[in-house]
C-alpha cells in the first residue's frame, strides 16, 4: 500500500494548483476568490436571475442545449481531466460522470416545462366549490452549490442544470482537490447562452465558503459531502432560516439471498464496492450473504478481486485507480487496521502496481470475520474495501443492514424480484436497487438522497427538480358577485348556527341531523349577498 507523492510547487500567487492525483504534475491553476468576489457574484446573479426567470421555459431550454454540443465535442478531454484530477480511470470517468451528465442535461431540458407547469388543484369540499386553486413553482433566486471531489463533474452538473432550468442563478463551488474538473465544468456552462452573471464558479477554501454562502445571502444551499460538515452548515443555515439540501455519507449494505445469481451478484459487488477506488457514497461497503450460498459467493469474489488491475491508467487496461487524497488514504488504512486488530481476516486482495512510488494506491481488499464493533462496518470507509458477513436468514441480514446511522442506498440480490423488492423496501435507505447497485445516481429520472444521517432533501428526477423551486398557490374566488363569506363579520347566533350547519350537513350521524344542518345553512345563506 503506497502513499508517497512527488513534491508540488505551489505558485506564489493566489491560485490553487490543479494536480494529477497520481503523478502530482500541475495541470493548470485555478484562481482563488475572495469573500468580496463571492458577494459580487451573488449580487450579479440576483440581477441576471430576474430576467432569466421571466423567460419562457422553452427559451431557457434552447439556451442550455449548446452545453451538450460542447461536451460531445470534448468527451475525451473531459474524461481525461476527471481521471487525472481524481486518480480514477478514464473509463470510470466516462461511464460514471461524463456520459450520465449528457443524459441528465437532455432529460431535464425535455422535462423542465412539464415540471414547472402550473398545477390546478380541485376543490376538496362542496362548500368551497367556488374556490379554485393553482400551484406554481417559483425559483428561489440565487442558489449555492458546494460539491465534493469524488465525482466532481456529475454530482454538481445535474444540480447546476436543474437550478438554471428552474429559473435560478447558480453559484458553484467545487472541491479544492478537483479544481481542474471545476474549471472544465465552468467551460461547459459557458457554452450556454446565459445572461451575464447568471452562473458563477467560485474557488474558496471549504470551511470559509460554507459560512460565506450563507452569510452573504444565497436563497438555498445544496451541499454534498460529509455528515460532520453537513451538520455544521445546517446549524449555520438555521440562523437565517436558509433552506438546505444535504447529500451526506453512506455505509451501504448489499443483501445476497439464497437464490441469487451469484455471478451477477459477485460482479456487482466488485463494481459497486471497488470502482473509483471505493470512493462512492452510494457504493457497497457491507455485504451480507446467506449461509447457503456463502462459500461459492466468496470463492467467486476472491477470484474476481484478485484479478483486478490496479494502477495509473495509460491505455484503458487498468480497472482500479488511486485514492484521490492522502487524508482519505489514511482513513482507509485506519479502518482496515482496526478491523484486523479486532479479529478480521484479509480474505482476498488485489495486487498493487509494481512501482507505486507515486499516488495513493490501496489494494482492493475483502475482509471476513467482521462485525459491527469494527469501524469498517460501522462507519463510512470510502475506500476499496468490502466487509462480508455470513447470515443465517435474510431477516438477520435486514437487521444488520439497518444497524447504521446512515441510509443512503442498499441493494437486494435475488431471482425472485417481487420478494427482493419487499425485502428491499424494509431497508432504511433512500435508494434501493434490485440485482444492481451504484447506478441509480446515473438515472436522471430517479430521485437521489438518503434517510437518517445520510442527508435531507433529494436531487434528480421530478422530486429533485422541485427542490430548485418553492411552491406558491394562488386561490381564485369564482363567485365575485358574492358580497361576503359565511364566516365574515359581523358575528351573530345565526352565523354560529350556519357554520355548525355546514359540519352537521357533511358529517352528521344520521339523515335527521344532516337535514337540520342543511336547514341552518339555508337560513344563513342569504347574508352572503348582503352588503
Amino acid at each position: 500500500m503506497s502513499g508517497s507523492m512527488e513534491a508540488q510547487v505551489v505558485p506564489d500567487f493566489e491560485a490553487t494548483p490543479c494536480c494529477d492525483a497520481v503523478t502530482g504534475k500541475v495541470l493548470r491553476e485555478s484562481p482563488v476568490h475572495t469573500r468580496e468576489e463571492l458577494k459580487e457574484a451573488i449580487e450579479a446573479g440576483r440581477r441576471a436571475q430576474a430576467m432569466w426567470a421571466a423567460m419562457p421555459v422553452n427559451e431557457r431550454v434552447k439556451r442550455m442545449l449548446p452545453i451538450r454540443d460542447h461536451m460531445m465535442a470534448h468527451l475525451d478531454e473531459l474524461a481525461e481531466t476527471v481521471a487525472r484530477d481524481v486518480g480514477k480511470t478514464r473509463i470510470d470517468a466516462l461511464v460514471s460522470e461524463i456520459v450520465p451528465a449528457t443524459m441528465a442535461l437532455t432529460y431535464y431540458c425535455r422535462k423542465s416545462k412539464g415540471y414547472l407547469k402550473p398545477r390546478r388543484i380541485l376543490p376538496g369540499n362542496i362548500f368551497f366549490a367556488n374556490k379554485w386553486s393553482r400551484m406554481y413553482r417559483v425559483p428561489f433566486g440565487v442558489i449555492g452549490i458546494i460539491s465534493p471531489w469524488n465525482y466532481p463533474f456529475s454530482i454538481p452538473f445535474s444540480e447546476v442544470v436543474m437550478g438554471l432550468l428552474a429559473g435560478n442563478a447558480v453559484i458553484l463551488k467545487t472541491a479544492g482537490e478537483t479544481q481542474a474538473v471545476g474549471l472544465v465544468l465552468k467551460e461547459c456552462l459557458e457554452a450556454a447562452d446565459l445572461p451575464k452573471g447568471l452562473f458563477s464558479f467560485i474557488n474558496m477554501d471549504g470551511p470559509v465558503a460554507g459560512d460565506a454562502f450563507l452569510e452573504l445571502g444565497v436563497d438555498k444551499l445544496f451541499f454534498t459531502g460529509s455528515v460532520r460538515v453537513g451538520k455544521i452548515l445546517m446549524k449555520k443555515a438555521a440562523e437565517s432560516l436558509t433552506p438546505v439540501s444535504l447529500e451526506l455519507g453512506g455505509n451501504d449494505a448489499m443483501l445476497v439471498c439464497e437464490d441469487a445469481d451469484l455471478h451477477r451478484a459477485v460482479s456487482g459487488a466488485v463494481w459497486a464496492g471497488l470502482q473509483n477506488a471505493g470512493q462512492s457514497c452510494g457504493g457497497v461497503e457491507r455485504v451480507y450473504v446467506h449461509a447457503s450460498v456463502y462459500e461459492p459467493f466468496m470463492t467467486l469474489l476472491k477470484t474476481k478481486v484478485e484479478s483486478l488491475r490496479v494502477g495509473y491508467d495509460r491505455d484503458h487496461t487498468i480497472d482500479i485507480g488511486a485514492i484521490a487524497t492522502g487524508r482519505q488514504f489514511e482513513t482507509v488504512k485506519r479502518h482496515v487496521e482496526d478491523a484486523l486488530a479486532k479479529g478480521a481476516t484479509v480474505y482476498a486482495q488485489a495486487r498493487l502496481p509494481k512501482d507505486p512510488q507515486q499516488g495513493y494506491f490501496y489494494a482492493p481488499t475483502v475482509l471476513t470475520n467482521v462485525d459491527h464493533d469494527m469501524v469498517v462496518m460501522a462507519e463510512e470507509t470510502f475506500g476499496p474495501v468490502l466487509g462480508v458477513m455470513k447470515v443465517n436468514s435474510m431477516e438477520e441480514a435486514l437487521t444488520l443492514a439497518n444497524d447504521s446511522e446512515l441510509g443512503l442506498t442498499g441493494s437486494v440480490w435475488s431471482k425472485d424480484r417481487r420478494q427482493a423488492e419487499a425485502l428491499g423496501r424494509r431497508i432504511m435507505a433512500g435508494a434501493i436497487t434490485i440485482n444492481d447497485h451504484l447506478m441509480s445516481h446515473g438515472l436522471p429520472e430517479t430521485p437521489w438522497g438518503g434517510f437518517k444521517e445520510s442527508g435531507i432533501g433529494r436531487s434528480h428526477g421530478a422530486v429533485g427538480f422541485a427542490e430548485m423551486t418553492e411552491s406558491q398557490v394562488v386561490v381564485q374566488d369564482m363567485m365575485p358577485f358574492v358580497k361576503k363569506n359565511l364566516w365574515w363579520h359581523p358575528f351573530s347566533p345565526r352565523v354560529y348556527n350556519t357554520i355548525k350547519g355546514v359540519a352537521l350537513t357533511l358529517y352528521g350521524k344520521d339523515w335527521k341531523e344532516k337535514a337540520k344542518g342543511f336547514g341552518d345553512i339555508l337560513k344563513g345563506f342569504p347574508r352572503m349577498f348582503m352588503k
